[in-house]
């Protein structure tokens, strides 16, 4: 029988418990939210820091931002194994302490702004210390609550902590754009570096779920078992990449005032549509609800593009939030469904290794982009690569099908 049919046995055998699910998640969630605000507040605010304050060009701001993913990207199988073989709560709590560190670093980067080339590099060593961070609370978390709550709620595991994780960028960047202009760029370093520290002390008292295997697994090993979700998360976070790094540009070469409300309509979206319909991934399946988002993401991009008020594109970052909410989930289902499950926090640690290869690419990529094209085509771009993922969505769905007709 396939992995599929086992999953979708054991959650017909033991119905979802919602309201258990939710209460054993709520520390890490929490956590999560709190942690994530290290990178919510900076996501209006450091593409401008490092194009006003430093002069940079806007290749240079997507290197920037898209270095964080990258470094998340090649500490992936290092923190899925960690996961595995040491503990989720170790993976997570070792998390916190790197995200903390990169808000040193930011700190530490000020220091030359006489020297612009100096200070990005420091810039970078904290995007490689935030990424690495960002990659075990993630792959730790992931594994952590699915550990606690089974297998059969892996769905409703990722909506909670995407909550969390993009709750913190809707938050984030309108606070962050507060304390800046309260603080300056400071403020947004010293927060960065103790907001983490919080975190931790939330789950110190959590029940850690024992080690699930004995050695390390190699990636390359469970990498074949999630690559086609992986390469449809991949292609959705295309549009979610483009908001991150080029939103506060476009609006400010509009002249549309501030940029945060993007991120907040995004957010709210996001999380509004992982609240009312997080369960449906678990209950429909993976790929059929992905199938769906995709088309209402890429149909924010093109608005977002198109867009001639700040108005409509608070609506295409609203769009874009409420395809990419659940499309995550949605493919990670699927991911999880095909991995063997003594390995699944290297599964979860390959499966987001797509979202980060995505972001990582984005940035300059679109950067390089906007530079020849203008800032705007960055969006259609965007549109077209989260269009690509349908075909994804709609090979799984047939791949699946087939898997239950001969199980």
């Amino acid at each position: 029988m396939s992995s599929r049919s086992d999953v979708t046995a054991a959650g017909a055998a033991h119905p979802p418990p919602v309201v258990g699910v939710f209460l054993k998640l709520l520390p890490i969630t929490l956590a999560v939210f709190i942690a994530f605000l290290t990178i919510g507040l900076l996501l209006p605010v450091l593409p401008l820091h490092v194009s006003d304050a430093l002069g940079m060009s806007t290749l240079m701001v997507g290197m920037v931002i898209g270095t964080q993913f990258a470094a998340a990207l090649l500490s992936r199988a290092w923190a899925g194994n960690l996961a595995d073989t040491r503990g989720a709560k170790r993976a997570v709590v070792t998390g916190f302490l790197f995200a903390s560190c990169s808000g040193g670093a930011y700190l530490v980067s000020l220091a030359f702004l006489s020297a612009p080339t100096a200070s990005v590099w420091i810039l970078l060593l904290g995007r490689v210390l935030l990424g690495c961070g960002e990659s075990l609370i993630v792959t730790g978390a992931l594994s952590w609550g699915v550990g606690l709550v089974g297998p059969q709620n892996a769905g409703k595991v990722m909506a909670w902590v995407g909550i969390a994780m993009y709750g913190a960028y809707s938050v984030g960047a309108p606070v962050g754009m507060a304390v800046q202009e309260g603080y300056g760029f400071a403020g947004i370093c010293v927060a960065a570096a103790i907001l983490p520290v919080l975190a931790l002390v939330l789950v110190l008292n959590v029940r850690a779920i024992a080690p699930t295997a004995a050695r390390r697994t190699p990636f390359y090993k469970v990498l074949g078992a999630v690559w086609g979700a992986g390469i449809g998360l991949a292609l959705c976070s295309v549009g979610f990449g483009v908001i991150t790094a080029f939103i506060a540009l476009l609006f400010a070469a509009r002249e549309w005032g501030d940029a945060s409300l993007a991120f907040t309509a995004f957010g709210l979206a996001f999380i509004g549509a992982r609240i009312f319909f997080g369960h449906l991934p678990d209950k429909l399946g993976g790929a059929r609800v992905a199938l769906v988002c995709v088309c209402i993401e890429a149909a924010g991009q093109l608005l977002i593009w198109g867009a001639q008020t700040p108005v409509m594109a608070y609506a295409g970052a609203a769009l874009t939030g409420l395809g990419y909410s659940l499309a995550f989930p949605g493919f990670g289902v699927e991911a999880v469904r095909r991995a063997p499950p003594q390995s699944r926090g290297v599964a979860m640690g390959a499966y987001v290794a797509f979202l980060d290869i995505s972001l990582g690419l984005t940035g300059p990529v679109s950067g390089a982009v906007a530079g020849a094209w203008g800032i705007e085509t960055v969006y259609l771009a965007g549109a077209v690569a989260v269009a690509l993922s349908v075909l994804i969505a709609m090979r799984l769905l047939a791949s699946g099908s087939k898997g239950s007709r001969h199980a």
